[in-house]
């Protein structure tokens, strides 16, 4: 089933992530696509925001990955966060151990998913963020059936 939002701002943005974190299960695994620029670290802000781990967030393009102590309902929350963008290689990627987290049973979400496409069938939301404008952005959420 998927979603179609609109965002006319940052703060929307946020606030479609947070709709979006409200609705996610231990062990989901999100791909997050979009082009350079089109939202995907600030949609990570939200689902940090709502997790109360917002002020550990960076973008993970340097780093390659992060991972965020968060809560929700008095209980720990662990978020894994990748950026696939700098990564050359299957080979590269498994190095960083990307399996391993993928199925450690925490939430994890993947920005440039789509450049490995052997994990797709991996995800179980997939979020895409689309330029309508200058400040305006289309957001595609699907929950993928299992």
């Amino acid at each position: 089933m998927t979603e179609e939002f609109l965002s006319h701002s940052e703060r929307d943005t946020r606030q479609i992530a947070m709709l979006c974190a409200s609705s996610l299960q231990p062990g989901d695994i999100v791909s997050l696509s979009g082009q350079l620029g089109a939202g995907k670290t600030l949609f990570m802000r939200g689902i940090t925001e709502f997790f109360n781990c917002d002020e550990q967030l960076s973008s993970p393009t340097f780093s390659l990955f992060n991972i965020y102590q968060g809560s929700f309902e008095g209980g720990e929350v662990v978020l894994h966060h990748f950026d696939l963008y700098r990564i050359e290689s299957l080979r590269e990627l498994e190095a960083i151990g990307f399996d391993e987290y993928l199925s450690s049973g925490d939430l994890s979400f993947v920005e440039w998913a789509e450049r490995f496409p052997e994990y797709a069938s991996l995800y179980t939301l997939t979020v895409s963020l689309e330029y309508t404008g200058d400040e305006s952005r289309r957001i595609l959420i699907n929950r993928v059936d299992r």
